[in-house]
């Protein structure tokens, strides 16, 4: 198999081997609902490392993994930040942001991508597949090492996603509307996508003319170009038609014996008249309940970037100095849903950025009753402030926050109307003041006019948007007249602001057009889709010289999960309800235990040691919980000291793990 070469991949092959264990550490306050790392998570760090800290729990156990990686365009200013020992890598380190100018951005994005694609494989269950968005800068090389770590086997196909709904006139070549959306399997073999649902457009093709008992159903063509030696007879229609034979260049799709079989059982239409060449009969209740996954993904289906910017603004987590991000749209991680994803299904994405995913899977499970859960990882400092609020809002509820613009004047300026400036101004003016932008002078009316002397205005369309017939602009008229603002009354040398409909008007001259349109922001309750999640921040990691001197302690969950995962290769689960102190969990071939504290006066004391009752205890419970299943499991038990033999343990079932001597020791 061909192989991707760059600079940096024989450091960064087996980088993943050396990332320490950092144990996940909950921000309660930060998070909604009770702590629980078997629940939703959303952790603060650097993904790297925080794939490694899932491994003990979820390795072999997502379902399926999205991210959306930085695409490389050299313009997003990410940074290569794995400390590899190599003296070239290190270098980087001093040369981030990674840009346009960087003749090594593209090694640097491999050096990046391998050692996390090597954890988010080891991740994945066996029926579970990667689907990863890119765009042109990227996606050749993507596919090079994606073909090394999952196996060019496991390639499933490259979706397109029309991403943008209108050309960009500023393209110097040509407007790239799509990104790219990569999928590989775990094991091709066994994974298969889901059926998405019928639409309505499908089903309106079924029919029923002829009343049949079975349902709807539509005409398909006898005829097909494939050679069939059994194709080529002649038909008599029930009119007493004759048709010789299927059309040139074709043959009938079945034998006649079977075709004879088939209108016997009505599943032949012959037309109203019963000359019609026959169509077989397709009925609704006998095709896929569903339709095959096509890779053209257009966005009036699936969103497109602005639909994704749209609903942060609305949702209120996306400010100003953060518009350059670049999100996903909801429905389009909730078609991979629906392709990829079962209801109880566990999502993992490690560049989480503003949290679609979690957004997509909470709304999924609303719609179909579910009980996925996802696994955010986001290492930027917005971890908390977007990807977390946003999830939050989502879950909770917000105030949809919206613009509602109405358009107040519209109108194509030429020449001769350019020649007018002052009259326009005037208009617009006008439209200030009776929105409430402005004051009104002796000559002018809130109603849109103006008559200084004896400058005339032509009259405006009564009946714009947002105007009645009682607000309509009135003509001009002659100064002085009993209808003008300006006769007969002492008090019109100033009019009362009129209250704001708008929070600010935009007026703009483009293209030869005059624009003065209304801006309000409005807002509205949105009811959250419930749930709750785990807010993660990395601990330090378990360093064993620092174990060994007792200067730093790990909690009992994080030392063991790390254990358990070490010595068994498996996922530790949450332990049953009736376990005793000291259990860890149940690997494929043992029950393993911990007799640990992180406290050195208690690993130093007699109560830390494995003894003959605390031994035969564990051997008991396991017994019990085991009975009617063989002889049961052995017992894999860690502790800093034990009081029998190893031939003692082994009578009772017990493996005898020692923990650091030098925990424990004395002095």
């Amino acid at each position: 198999m061909p192989e991707i070469v760059f600079k940096g991949k024989e450091y960064v092959y087996n980088h993943h081997l050396t990332v320490p264990y950092r144990p996940l550490r909950v921000d309660v306050a930060k998070g909604i609902g009770p702590a629980d790392l078997a629940s939703n998570l959303i952790i603060h760090g650097d993904n790297l490392h925080a794939l490694k800290s899932l491994l003990p729990r979820y390795a072999n156990a997502v379902d399926l993994v999205f991210i959306d990686p930085p695409y490389n365009t050299g313009n997003e200013g990410w940074c290569y930040s794995d400390g590899v020992n190599s003296p070239i890598m290190k270098e980087w380190l001093s040369t981030n942001p990674v840009d346009g100018e960087d003749m090594l951005r593209h090694d640097k994005w491999l050096c990046m991508m391998w050692p996390r694609l090597v954890l988010l494989r080891e991740l994945l269950a066996e029926r579970g597949s990667i689907w990863i968005t890119l765009d042109d800068n990227e996606v050749h090389h993507a596919r090079g090492i994606l073909d090394e770590i999952f196996g060019a086997d496991n390639f499933v196909a490259t979706c397109i996603w029309q991403k943008n709904y209108a050309p960009k006139g500023s393209a110097q070549f040509f407007s790239e509307d799509h990104d790219y959306i990569l999928i590989y399997a775990k094991d091709k073999q066994v994974w298969r996508p889901n059926l998405l649902e019928r639409t309505e457009q499908m089903d309106a093709v079924y029919k029923n003319p002829d009343a049949d008992p079975r349902g709807l159903w539509r005409p398909n063509n006898l005829a097909a170009r494939n050679f069939y030696s059994k194709g080529t007879y002649a038909i008599t229609c029930p009119s007493g038609r004759v048709i010789n034979g299927p059309p040139t260049g074709s043959y009938w799709r079945v034998s006649e014996e079977k075709f004879r079989e088939m209108d016997a059982d009505g599943r032949i239409w012959w037309g109203e008249d019963g000359g019609n060449i026959p169509a077989p009969k397709i009925f609704l209740t006998e095709v896929k309940q569903g339709r095959t996954p096509q890779t053209l993904w257009f966005y009036d289906e699936v969103g497109h970037t602005q639909d994704a910017k749209k609903t942060l603004l609305e949702m209120g987590v996306l400010k100003d100095q953060e518009s350059t991000i670049t999100p996903k749209p909801v429905a389009l991680i909730e078609r991979i849903l629906a392709l990829a994803s079962e209801p109880d299904s566990l999502i993992l994405d490690s560049f989480a950025g503003s949290g679609t995913t979690a957004h997509a899977v909470l709304k999924t499970n609303t719609k179909d009753g579910g009980r996925r859960k996802f696994i955010l990882v986001e290492g930027e400092d917005y971890a908390d402030k977007l990807t977390a609020e946003r999830v939050r809002r989502a879950i909770k509820g917000y105030a949809w926050v919206g613009t509602q613009r109405e358009t107040l004047l519209e109108e194509k300026i030429n020449f001769t109307q350019f020649k007018k400036a002052a009259d326009w101004l005037a208009r617009i003016e006008a439209i200030k003041v009776k929105e409430g932008f402005s004051e009104a002078s002796a000559q002018m009316e809130l109603g849109g006019w103006v008559a200084p002397c004896s400058a005339e205005v032509k009259e405006e369309p009564a009946q714009r948007a947002g105007d009645t017939q009682q607000n309509a602009v009135p003509p001009s008229l002659p100064a002085g007249s009993p209808e003008s603002p300006t006769a007969g009354s002492p008090n019109t040398a100033q009019t009362p602001v009129k209250k704001k409909r708008f929070n600010k008007l935009n007026i703009e001259l483009k293209d030869g057009t005059l624009k003065v349109e209304g801006e309000k922001r409005i807002s509205e309750m949105v009811e959250g889709l419930g749930g709750e999640f785990t807010y993660c921040t990395l601990g330090e990691p378990l360093d064993i010289e620092k174990l060994l001197s007792g200067e730093s302690l790990p909690t009992f969950d994080a030392l063991g999960t790390w254990l358990f995962h070490t010595a068994t290769g498996g996922t530790l689960l949450s332990a049953p309800k009736d376990a005793p102190p000291w259990y860890l969990g149940e690997a494929k071939d043992a029950h393993v235990w911990l007799v640990y504290q992180p406290d050195l006066m208690f690993l130093k004391s007699p109560e830390a040691a494995l003894t003959l009752s605390r031994a035969k205890s564990f051997a008991d419970w396991g017994h019990a919980r085991n009975a009617g299943q063989g002889d049961g499991k052995r017992h894999l038990v860690f502790a800093p000291a034990k009081y029998m033999s190893n031939k003692q343990l082994l009578a009772h079932g017990v493996d005898y793990a020692p923990l650091p001597f030098a925990l424990y020791r004395e002095g």
